[in-house]
């Protein structure tokens, strides 16, 4: 490679697949809606950008606007005859001459002071300082958007709320002034609708932008190179894909992006200072410097957090972009900022069946929550395959449902009487009567029940590594392939606690509080006695349910209304189930709180361990508290009940439930059925409903104050946020902990409900648009954090993937006839050592399976025999009641296919695991190739402003390095 190779010789040699980086590359994007954009670009090329006051540096009595033009022209004209040995930064040379706005957060203490006399002082001071000058009416509507300070200039990255009638006067004050002192620039307002509530508006200027970013390690674009045309398809246009022309502030662009350097700032493209850092990475920098800004001496005593703890403040958060709704459409006006196009191209019902707008939702919720939705995403549109085959099962089940053999010798048992299920009130029953249950049951227990749990097996894994590419191609596009978690502070309980042993931080170099290992051991064990109390907690609740069947049956069996004393048995299922979902709903309040207590007893080091310690407590908790009961009835109902003349009792008082004569799969399926139908129907009350009461009740105790309906709207923005509800205490947790509960259900009882995906397909259409409308329009703006991954999650939803291959092998092994069906098919049938080739081999089946009982045993006037399901020997046997060979043979091939499907399984899971890459080959070398791209433009770029230098300043000029 030579030295003088350029830059478009070296990428004619080398195509690139263009790399989509949308938040740095955007922010230069000149194709914003004419109203998205207005408010955007305020630093012309004769006007200068109000900068931040340095300490000592007194306010300016006189008119400067004509001077600081005269310096902006001079030093736009000589932007590049700055040395370059020092990397000095132009747009910094800016500051030299500050701006003459000032404010009651410019001038010092107010320990002593009240709120209103510093307002007053405020404006007072402003009245002194301010340019004479006529504000213009752009410059009102600017400041009367909530958006800007006062005046309409300066936006607003951050909102600090705090009552003036707290007594944290002191903390709050000196809070302050360290920010004021770290760059930033402060400006209080007052609420409207409540006088005790006092804002503070928080503005980064540009030289602190510039510093935190290079300190933060933030990419921003170092060059832009020409768009990729796009090659027309005569295929018409996916309907799922947004239109281009709705979302213009989203064109692709090629563009490379390097860690953000001052010294280098010359290399990066600054088309517009205000708009080369985006809103979200704004706010990411302010809150970094919140978090790290002391308010009283100490080692640990800083941090918004703390403040907000302590009462300090009452809340934190940055403001929404403006209003989500707009009286014009916006297909002929455009989006008035990023929320509404947000809520117009996403949020909206009418968008369901469009893809999510990844890249407009990471750039304006941050990566964590656009890397939530891109998962969730990615796993609604997995679900689609997985549905389609466990619907088409289901319809499998139901054509073949009356030429099933089974059902037609249960249906035609005109003769077979059953013995009596219960101790004093059934009656003797044919066996034609259970004639709808038998069909019902074919429906999710015929020939395509053992292919569809492969399959499930099979789709879990293929999902999990298919969203390991996703996940590389998101973390490439988002530049977070070298972005790592920085040093997290450490908890203030973790502080407190060991505050008196310390220890060296190996990675800072730093002494920190340490927590020693007996101590952490001993907290660790009584948070693990914790968990298995609560477990222990939910099993006593499902036994008491269990026993409220045992008696429900004698009562519903007994019962005056013919219906229900026909269909006893669904009768007590189906109440059974109902009071075992309101029992766990009402414990799953009692969980989080014993969850949260315990994670705070283990007092973890910092946020992200109390975050995993907690999210795994919750999911032991809840998956537990929705499952127990399932487990019984898959594994247990009916199993242990005994044979007729020898019941087994519990307490020697009721006596055991067994399983319908046509099987106990229907009871397994009504339980999952319900549980997931109404889980689900409770969550998305409880995501959307409930907010939207909360705001209803706050505008309802506004209009209680007196306002009327003009004065509510012209609420200015950041006192319309502080009215709308704060994102959730735990942030994600709630939402993935939902999805991960749902995915559980969709995969590990799959076998004995193929419709799970459906429900959950149908469920996650509607989630992900209330999530988008709840985060545009019901919560406050989350602060925009940053996340490579979805966590611990993943590796939860990696130990579900297993433990659905052997409940559903136990399923089908155990609780399903599909077993017996093929041993009797293989050994005992008309088709003996011949093969099972169709329906006909089962025939004689059910006599097969139905054991003959002497009536007169039972002592209560009835005469004959009668039949039960169990394989044992007849009366007139020499060993009456006894298993027979045919018991061993279902038993031994039941235990065969538990160890042939789990090996199977896990075998073919492994080999998809190990053929699919975790990152794509083209990934890997667009990210090679970008990034022996990025070094040779930074040796061009340095040569030739190294040359334009000596040029200008008639040195003699080389082509070689200088």
């Amino acid at each position: 490679m030579g030295m003088n190779t350029s830059k478009s010789e070296t990428v004619r040699e080398h195509p690139l697949k263009p790399s989509r980086r949308s938040m740095p590359c955007l922010a230069q994007s000149q194709t914003h809606p004419q109203s998205l954009s207005k408010h955007s670009s305020f630093l012309q090329p004769n006007r200068v950008q109000p900068q931040p006051l340095s300490a000592g540096t007194s306010t300016a009595t006189v008119d400067v606007v004509s001077e600081r033009a005269k310096v902006m022209e001079t030093l736009e004209s000589n932007l590049l005859k700055l040395s370059t040995t020092e990397y000095s930064d132009p747009f910094l040379e800016i500051g030299k001459d500050k701006d003459t706005y000032t404010d009651d957060s410019e001038h010092g203490n107010y320990d002593v002071r009240t709120d209103q006399s510093l307002l007053i002082q405020n404006k007072l001071t402003r009245q002194k300082t301010e340019p004479r000058t006529k504000p213009s009416l752009k410059t009102d509507a600017m400041a009367s958007s909530g958006l800007f300070f006062k005046d309409g200039k300066k936006r607003i990255d951050y909102i600090l709320v705090y009552k003036k009638s707290s007594l944290q006067v002191e903390k709050r004050s000196t809070f302050e002034k360290n920010l004021r002192a770290e760059g930033l620039m402060l400006e209080r307002e007052p609420a409207v609708t409540n006088s005790d509530i006092m804002f503070v508006k928080i503005h980064c200027p540009w030289e602190t932008l510039c510093k935190y970013a290079e300190r933060m390690n933030i990419r921003m674009p170092f060059s832009l190179q020409r768009n990729m045309r796009e090659l027309k398809s005569w295929l018409p246009r996916n309907p799922m894909k947004l239109d281009k022309e709705a979302l213009p502030d989203l064109e692709e662009t090629d563009c490379y992006t390097a860690p953000f350097s001052r010294a280098r700032i010359h290399h990066f493209t600054i088309n517009n200072k205000d708009s080369f850092f985006s809103n979200s990475t704004r706010s990411r920098i302010v809150h970094h410097m919140l978090q790290r800004t002391k308010y009283e001496d100490g080692k640990s005593k800083m941090g918004i957090n703390r403040l907000l703890n302590n009462g300090t403040y009452e809340a934190a958060f940055p403001p929404h972009e403006g209003s989500h709704k707009s009286r014009h459409p916006i297909k002929t006006h455009g989006a008035q900022n990023h929320r509404h196009l947000l809520y117009e191209r996403w949020a909206r019902w009418g968008m369901w069946y469009k893809y999510q707008p990844l890249d407009l939702i990471r750039r304006y919720f941050g990566e964590k929550i656009g890397l939530y939705f891109a998962w969730l995403g990615w796993y609604t549109g997995m679900l689609i395959p997985a549905a389609l085959v466990g619907l088409f099962v289901f319809l499998y089940g139901l054509f073949t449902m009356d030429s099933s053999q089974v059902s037609k010798e249960i249906c035609e048992a005109n003769e077979t009487i059953m013995c009596p299920m219960c101790e004093r009130n059934c009656t003797l029953q044919k066996l034609n009567e259970s004639c709808i249950y038998a069909k019902v049951t074919h429906l999710f227990d015929n020939g395509g029940t053992v292919f569809f749990a492969i399959f499930m097996a099979i789709w879990a894994t293929v999902f999990l590594e298919f969203w390991k590419r996703r996940r590389a191609v998101l973390t490439y596009d988002w530049d977070l392939i070298d972005w790592e978690d920085e040093e997290e502070e450490l908890r203030p309980q973790f502080e407190a606690k060991y505050s008196q042993v310390e220890r060296v931080n190996p990675i800072t170099g730093k002494p920190e509080p340490f927590q020693p290992f007996p101590d952490k051991l001993s907290r660790l064990m009584v948070s693990v006695s914790g968990i298995f109390f609560m477990i222990s907690l939910v099993l006593t609740a499902v036994f008491a349910v269990v026993v409220y069947r045992l008696v429900a049956m004698e009562q519903f069996a007994s019962f005056k209304w013919y219906f229900i004393k026909k269909y006893w048995q669904f009768a007590t299922s189906g109440t059974g189930v109902c009071i075992n979902f309101m029992i766990i709903m009402s414990l799953n309040v009692v969980y989080e709180k014993v969850a949260y207590l315990l994670t705070d007893l283990e007092h973890p080091r910092t946020e992200s361990e109390w975050e995993n310690s907690f999210a795994l407590k919750m999911f032991l908790f809840q998956f537990v508290n929705l499952n127990s009961s399932i487990f019984y009835i898959a594994f247990f109902l009916g199993r242990f009940a005994g044979r007729p003349g020898k019941y087994n009792k519990l307490f020697n008082r009721w006596r055991l439930e067994e399983c319908h004569p046509s099987g106990c799969l229907i009871d397994l399926c009504l339980q999952m059925g319900v549980i997931m139908v109404l889980k689900q129907m409770w969550n998305n009350f409880m995501e959307l409903g409930y907010p939207l009461l909360q705001n209803w009740w706050s505008r309802r105790k506004m209009k209680r104050r007196g306002q009327s309906m003009e004065h509510k709207i012209s609420l200015p923005q950041w006192e319309k946020d502080w009215n709308l509800q704060p994102m959730n205490l735990h942030g994600l947790m709630d939402e993935y902990l939902e999805m991960v509960l749902q995915f559980g259900f969709t995969t590990i009882f799959v076998a004995a409900f193929p419709l799970a995906p459906l429900l959950a397909l149908l469920n996650n259409i509607i989630e992900i648009r209330l999530d988008a409308y709840k985060f545009v329009t019901q919560w406050r703006r989350p602060m925009p954090a940053r996340a490579t991954d979805i966590g611990i999650w993943y590796g939860i939803l990696e130990g579900i993937g297993v433990l659905a291959v052997i409940t559903n092998a136990f399923v089908i092994a155990i609780t399903s006839d599909y077993i017996p069906r093929f041993v009797y098919a293989y050994k005992y049938g008309p088709c003996t050592d011949q093969g099972y080739r169709q329906e006909k081999c089962l025939k004689g089946y059910v006599n097969s399976s139905l054991s003959v009982f002497d009536l007169s045993e039972l002592g209560m006037g009835y005469s004959g025999y009668c039949r039960y399901r169990d394989y044992r020997a007849p009366p007139w046997s020499s060993t009456p009641y006894e298993f027979t060979l045919q018991f061993w043979h279902v038993l031994a091939a039941r235990l065969a296919f538990i160890i042939v499907f789990e090996h199977l399984v896990f075998g073919i899971k492994s080999f998809i695991a190990y053929l699919i890459p975790d990152m794509p080959k083209d990934l890997c070398d667009r990210m090679r190739r970008e990034k022996y791209l990025v070094q040779e433009m930074m040796y061009e770029a340095e040569l030739e402003h190294l040359q334009r230098e000596r040029k200008k300043n008639g040195k003699q000029y080389h082509h070689e390095w200088p």
